[in-house]
């Protein structure tokens, strides 16, 4: 029977965290694997360090500063040695019922997510725009269908954390890493809906500086997994504004320019570049 690390990092969930638990405990009560619940306290402000100490059957962590999101995740991971990781917010808008299919999926998975395209889902107007161009950005990079990039709830093998752990920001953006980094390494990944309700409390998350993070994130993650996916579409771009541009100056000129043939040169450049990148990536994994 597999262990699992129940982990839910907290940064000023006054309003919601005591309810999480409880509906997680409710939620886990008659599950036989063997599931300890792990709370990392993010230098909270306000009272949820107060609440969390009066709160029985979990292991809390505190930071002395708020560290991050990501890296409040990272040390939960360090501090477990459980087979599987199952992660969670202390908001509550992951509904807790949840967190039994995602475990009986994970026995043939290496993570499951949920996707927040159930019955009822909160998330913020203004929010959406963004979050479906960072989806849709991610999956032309990926060239994998990915119905949720950044779903906080999800289990994943913690094998997978400790080989990408480098690799994890502190930030939000911890899950976009994860799920960037097992789509791009064959990782069998399974989505499974869910609902997602309004937050209780002020969110943490900046909505123009996150979405510049994450849309930086993905690209260098692209790279560092699957350059060609990068390379190969710059490099045919750059092939082709270089053809019609010769095309264009021996219409008009009669002669073949040399910007053009520049142009041609830096994409057959750019090729290599990529090809030599992805034969550094495959023998780095042999």
């Amino acid at each position: 029977m597999v262990s699992i690390s129940l982990i839910i990092p907290a940064y000023n969930e006054e309003k919601a965290i005591k309810d999480t638990i409880d509906n997680i405990k409710k939620a886990i009560k008659n599950i036989k694997n063997k599931i300890d619940i792990i709370v990392v306290d993010d230098g909270s402000k306000d009272k949820t360090a107060e609440i969390l100490s009066k709160i029985k059957a979990i292991k809390l962590i505190r930071h002395s500063i708020n560290k991050g999101y990501g890296a409040s995740l990272k040390t939960a991971i360090k501090n477990t040695a459980s087979d599987y990781i199952l992660i969670i917010d202390g908001d509550g808008t992951y509904p807790a019922s949840s967190i039994l299919p995602l475990i009986n999926y994970s026995k043939k998975c290496d993570m499951v997510v949920g996707t927040r395209t159930g019955r009822i889902v909160k998330i913020p107007f203004l929010r959406r725009p963004a979050k479906w161009f960072l989806k849709h950005f991610a999956q032309y990079l990926t060239k994998t269908k990915i119905p949720d990039l950044n779903s906080g709830l999800r289990i994943f093998k913690r094998d997978i954390a400790l080989r990408f752990m480098s690799l994890f920001p502190d930030g939000f953006s911890f899950t976009t890493t994860l799920t960037i980094a097992c789509l791009t390494n064959d990782y069998n990944v399974k989505y499974v809906p869910i609902n997602y309700y309004k937050r209780k409390g002020k969110s943490g998350i900046h909505p123009i500086k996150d979405f510049i993070g994450f849309t930086n994130l993905i690209f260098r993650l692209t790279i560092f997994f699957k350059p060609l996916n990068v390379f190969m579409p710059i490099s045919v771009f750059l092939f082709i504004l270089g053809a019609l541009k010769l095309i264009r100056d021996f219409i008009l000129e009669s002669t073949f320019g040399l910007g053009g043939a520049t142009i041609i040169l830096a994409s057959i450049q750019i090729a290599f570049l990529g090809i030599l990148a992805e034969l550094v990536i495959k023998r780095t994994n042999l």
